[in-house]
């Protein structure tokens, strides 16, 4: 087996990001609520702390290196999160007994395994002849695992009091930032019938997860789809409509979830107090009255709930596939605007931004068909169920990543977020929630 190359410097300058970007996000929260669980259905903030350099440590160091442990008890401890479907199973599974360590203790294990994946990134001889280091999966898999949970930990924070988070000097995405009073007209396009790639081929790309493969091609039937996003302002029109109150839109399932948790708004929505009041974004550092044009972020089951108002329905992800790369000549991109690598010009990702931006604001980023927004600004849902591609074969490196999942409990979503890394964005790659999870940087459009 011969030696993997590998830019040392590239991978060093990655994971150094990677560190300095945590640490960061880290230091917006007041010490108070450390170990705090600002969403019942995940970990207390301590453990989010300890499990980014653990992972790295395992799924690197360990699995792909074979070199012993940083910690063996920190890394236990902070080895694996939790996706509980309630609240109920939530508490048990997330350390709710559990002596967890002080912050220093913490850092302390952070810094110690930081310098050891460090020097292995400089001086480790990378070879293939362990099966979590073949084309060096187990270094890419602990850099992007990072950068995913770094949106985790963000839409976290959006649920603490906001006296508990630090505003930094300058906030992109505040309400001075572009925020309009009024939404963009509603506007449909055509897509032609025609071949939509899911997955990756394992030889043309460095890395990818192993839901992304195989590559194959799917016969996708001609749709109309919104060329935007739906708004707060459109979505608003849902609510007052009753759409919370009409069963005849909810499935059985979801339909118990609106009313066990007496679900009228989404949950980015502050509620109205009395009735003359605005109602307002719960953004990041404050609440901002609602701004009309930027994409509504709403769990799967509202979506649906709203398509199904409109009398439309979600795109599946082979829709959306065919909506992003595909072409009129036929041919297909590996970005929405075609070859060039993703630029702050083609949409809100990599962190610009705390919130939303108002749809349409990256007229360079638009697809062959004039369909805005499908990278950026918000996770795009989808109809299709999560699961596996014709050719799964589970990582070595993370083997439980994907088949955990595979559960007929998750939806397929596409694209990005603001908070989701440029090195996560390509076409093959995939999120996933369960229906009813209100949490996520996520929006919709609709297609017929």
């Amino acid at each position: 087996m011969s030696s993997l190359a590998v830019d040392r410097s590239s991978v060093v300058d990655w994971y150094q990001r990677n560190r300095a970007r945590t640490r960061a996000i880290f230091d917006l929260i007041d010490p108070t609520a450390y170990y705090s669980r600002p969403i019942a259905l995940r970990n207390p903030i301590v453990f989010y702390e300890g499990h980014l350099p653990a992972f790295s440590v395992i799924s690197f160091l360990r699995r792909g290196l074979g070199r012993p442990p940083v910690d063996a008890r920190l890394e236990k401890l902070f080895e694996r999160g939790i996706d509980p479907d309630s609240t109920d199973t939530a508490v048990p599974r997330s350390g709710v007994n559990t002596e967890w360590p002080s912050r220093d203790e913490v850092l302390d294990f952070a810094r110690r395994a930081d310098a050891a994946i460090v020097e292995a990134l400089e001086e480790a001889e990378f070879r293939d002849d362990r099966p979590a280091m073949h084309r060096a999966e187990a270094l890419y898999t602990a850099l992007e695992h990072e950068a995913m949970h770094q949106e985790t930990l963000l839409y976290m924070w959006h649920r603490l009091p906001f006296q508990q988070k630090n505003k930094p000097g300058s906030v992109a995405g505040d309400p001075g930032s572009g925020r309009s009073q009024r939404s963009k007209p509603r506007e449909r396009v055509h897509v032609p019938s025609g071949i939509a790639t899911l997955g990756a081929d394992r030889n043309r790309i460095p890395f990818g997860w192993d839901n992304e493969f195989d590559e194959h091609r799917v016969n996708v039937p001609a749709f109309d789809i919104d060329v935007h996003n739906v708004t707060n302002a459109q979505f608003l029109e849902f609510v007052e409509a009753g759409g919370y109150r009409d069963r005849s839109l909810w499935s059985d399932e979801h339909w118990k979830w609106v009313q066990e948790n007496r679900i009228t708004h989404p949950s980015f929505w502050s509620p109205p107090e009395g009735p003359a009041a605005t109602r307002c974004w719960m953004g990041m550092f404050e609440d901002i009255p609602l701004p009309a044009d930027w994409a509504v972020y709403v769990s799967h089951a509202e979506a649906e709930a709203y398509a199904r108002w409109k009398e439309r329905r979600l795109p599946t992800e082979a829709e959306y596939h065919r909506a992003a790369f595909g072409t009129p000549s036929g041919d297909e991109q590996s970005y929405p605007w075609g070859e060039v690598s993703p630029a702050p010009e083609h949409g809100n990702f990599d962190f610009a931004r705390f919130e939303p931006a108002p749809i349409g604001s990256f007229p360079a980023g638009a697809s062959a068909w004039g369909v805005h927004d499908l990278v950026g600004n918000g996770w795009e849902w989808t109809s299709t169920v999560f699961g596996p591609f014709p050719g799964f074969q589970a990582m070595a490196s993370y083997p439980e990543y994907s088949a955990d999942f595979f559960d007929g409990q998750h939806y397929v979503m596409k694209g990005a977020s603001p908070a989701t890394a440029k090195e996560l964005i390509r076409r093959s790659f995939r999120n996933w929630f369960r229906p009813n999870y209100p949490y996520v940087y996520a929006t919709f459009r609709t297609v017929k």
